[in-house]
């Protein structure tokens, strides 16, 4: 199990040679928005750039719909402040948006503790499915998922969009072309200093990040970034078939609301020789210049016998990484830039066009598309056997760090009329 022997292709999962590409129409995907938070504006808006502005001809992506759990006119405000061209449809309940016989897929944009109940109603609907990360509360309601999935022939993908980034894809190819050697360390951390003076977080009790009602905490909103950059190399990397980890876990407790606000991970590939240590805390920031400021130190080193890599924060969202290499008395050093292109055809509300539009998830969403044309049920780059993994993982830092939600969050038995499907 060697990290330096396996060499992964680029990210393009498309059975079409690149030549005739330019002579085909793309491949449209029709979305179904279910929920319509901040993040969900944000995806959608990825949706509707240009993809020549990323150098994609072979995918097209359409809103078709999209639904709030509260009111119709609350989907029809959030298609106006996405700027959806007309002829989206704006539904009131959850039901009706995977009922809708236009909709091919269905993005699942709603907190952590609703993950399960939501994506199990589309599922159900017969809808294939690309569910915001982390997956679910835990491995058992994931492990339903991938079931009813499978049995369903049905498209089901935990949304990590880090992973689709082309600096995530050069990365993982720097590992697997052996230019650091074999690695033996990873260490990741995503961390926000979030305490007032009195040591209270400032966030309210109420907010989903400390919200145990939404399943909040540090590991399911942060930690899960932290975790990805440790199994895409030391996991991902792998020859088949892949080892799990030994993890060792030690979480500390927000006192108001009992969610966690400091969680450590070590994780052991005892086989490969690696271990990976994945860090994440709302206490004390990642860089000490605040939060998406640019970062003067790694949040993410990749430790290998020739070297290693670094990746600059924050690594939801990376554009910058450079490779050390021995070798030579002075050594060296090579940064790479990968910026994250806009579309400066979608202004803003205010009409201005200087940044454009363009987050970075509309790279996880071609991937979608391209699974959906080629007949594909999960992703290479985020399987389900990692996807369940990965849950098992945080379930047994949980387990060690004594942290449970409520039985509703918990179960993984599936019910239509939940609480936590809106008005399903």
């Amino acid at each position: 199990m060697n990290l330096n022997l396996k060499k992964h292709p680029k990210n393009r999962t498309s059975a079409i040679p690149s030549s005739f590409e330019g002579f085909m129409a793309p491949f449209t995907v029709k979305w179904g928005i279910l929920a319509t938070g901040g993040i969900a504006q944000t995806f959608t808006k990825d949706l509707l750039t240009n993809p020549a502005t990323r150098e994609v001809t072979d995918i097209k992506h359409v809103v078709a719909a999209v639904a709030s759990s509260s009111s119709v006119s609350r989907a029809e405000d959030f298609l106006k402040d996405a700027q959806v061209p007309d002829g989206a449809k704006a539904y009131g309940s959850y039901a009706e948006l995977v009922a809708d016989p236009d909709v091919d897929i269905i993005y699942v944009a709603t907190p952590h503790s609703h993950h399960f109940q939501n994506a199990m109603l589309a599922l159900e609907a017969g809808k294939n499915v690309l569910c915001e990360k982390a997956f679910t509360v835990n491995a058992a309601q994931a492990k339903k998922l991938v079931e009813t999935a499978k049995e369903k022939k049905l498209f089901l993908m935990e949304a990590v969009w880090t992973r689709y980034f082309p600096l995530s894809i050069k990365v993982r190819e720097v590992v697997t072309s052996g230019t650091i050697g074999k690695v033996h360390r990873v260490s990741a951390d995503l961390s926000l200093g979030e305490v007032n003076d009195d040591g209270s977080l400032t966030f309210p009790d109420k907010n989903r990040m400390v919200n145990m009602d939404l399943a909040g905490g540090a590991l399911l909103d942060l930690g899960i970034y932290s975790l990805t950059w440790v199994f895409q190399i030391l996991y991902h990397c792998q020859e088949k078939p892949r080892e799990a980890p030994k993890v060792l876990a030690a979480i500390s407790k927000y006192e108001k609301t009992g969610a966690d606000d400091l969680t450590t991970m070590l994780l052991q590939f005892e086989k490969n020789h690696s271990v990976g240590i994945a860090t994440t805390s709302m206490r004390v920031a990642t860089n000490p210049e605040g939060h998406g400021a640019i970062d003067s130190c790694p949040a993410v080193r990749i430790q290998g016998t020739k070297g290693e890599v670094q990746v600059f924060g924050p690594i939801y969202r990376p554009v910058r990484y450079q490779v050390i290499t021995k070798g030579t008395s002075e050594g060296k050093t090579e940064v790479v830039h990968c910026p994250i292109p806009t579309d400066k055809e979608r202004p803003g509300q205010d009409g201005k066009t200087s940044e454009g539009w363009g987050h970075g998830m509309f790279w996880e969403a071609d991937e979608a598309g391209r699974c959906l044309r080629d007949g594909k049920l999960q992703s290479e780059g985020m399987s389900w056997e990692e996807s369940l993994v990965i849950m098992e993982t945080m379930d047994e830092v949980r387990k060690q760090g004594g942290l449970e939600y409520s039985d509703l969050i918990e179960s993984a038995d599936y019910d239509a009329k939940s609480s936590l499907n809106g008005k399903a």
